[in-house]
């Protein structure tokens, strides 16, 4: 190994050299052995390809046989594997001798790009409250990387919390679901409602209870006002008159639920009465 970005690591060393290490820069770990003729083959690739990428990553190389204690608990089950840890935690892995063209496809995922490292600088920023400096740092990744979905993300937390629902939802609606994505896309359906006629709402099912279109008026306008109890109680009004109103109320229940959060005793009670009403 003529590298200064290759080490061996052992059970010994594997806390301070790959877990820890790992926060600092991207570690590759190629789990192998003597006696692997697979082995043999790709460990010079990944050695030539942690020289050549210059300590965008390092590779640490694992002797199985030796340390089986640690492949068994990485579910090593065939050699090579080799595993990618970033920030203490395994991200991708792969398994047999591949060509080093796809090795180095593969390094994609594993090595930031500066697209990459600008949209976690960005989210740093944006927890730290200073929404136009984040906002700024999203839109700059999106310029290089329209498809980079934490900057993505990102951005549209910042929309959000500025009020901007439409721009928010167009982004949201372009990225494959998460927890964050239907947060976000709860949090931009239930702002985007005008709160402004609510005592109108409250004096229209007061003369009219048995008008669901206006239940579900009034819950959506509690809900964008933060009456999120008020809100619920109004959307299960609508769902329980059922008519056209009811499946829209639903969703609107099924929102402030991921917006809430399943640990809010108000999501338990009206998950649980929104059940009794459907059913």
């Amino acid at each position: 190994m003529n590298t200064a970005f290759v080490k061996n690591v052992d059970t010994s060393t594997w806390e301070r050299d790959v877990l820890q290490r790992s926060h600092t820069v991207p570690v590759v770990v190629d789990f192998w052995a003597a006696w692997c003729g697979p082995c043999r083959v790709i460990g010079p690739v990944l050695e030539h390809l942690a020289d050549d990428y210059q300590g965008a990553f390092e590779l640490a190389k694992l002797d199985v046989d030796a340390n089986q204690s640690l492949a068994a608990q990485f579910g090593v089950q065939g050699i090579p594997t080799v595993v990618a840890f970033r920030n203490g935690r395994e991200i991708d892995r792969f398994t047999g001798a591949l060509p080093e063209p796809q090795i180095r496809d593969w390094l994609k995922k594993v090595v930031p790009t500066p697209e990459d490292e600008k949209a976690d600088a960005a989210m740093a920023v944006l927890a730290s409250g200073d929404l136009d400096t984040a906002e700024r740092l999203f839109r700059e990744v999106l310029t290089v990387r329209p498809d980079h979905e934490v900057a993505e993300k990102g951005l549209a937390e910042v929309l959000v919390e500025r009020g901007s629902y439409d721009e928010a939802l167009a982004l949201l609606d372009k990225l494959p679901p998460d927890p964050d994505v239907n947060r976000l896309r709860a949090a931009a359906r239930v702002g985007s409602v005008d709160t402004g006629s609510i005592d109108e709402l409250r004096a229209k099912v007061a003369a009219d209870s048995g008008n669901g279109e206006a239940w579900l008026a009034l819950g959506r306008a509690l809900a964008a006002d933060g009456e999120h109890e008020e809100a619920l109680e109004a959307l299960l009004h609508a769902v329980a008159l059922g008519g056209d109103a009811r499946e829209e109320a639903r969703v609107a229940m099924l929102d402030l639920f991921e917006l809430l959060g399943p640990a809010n005793p108000l999501t338990t009670t009206y998950r649980r009465k929104l059940a009794s009403a459907l059913f």
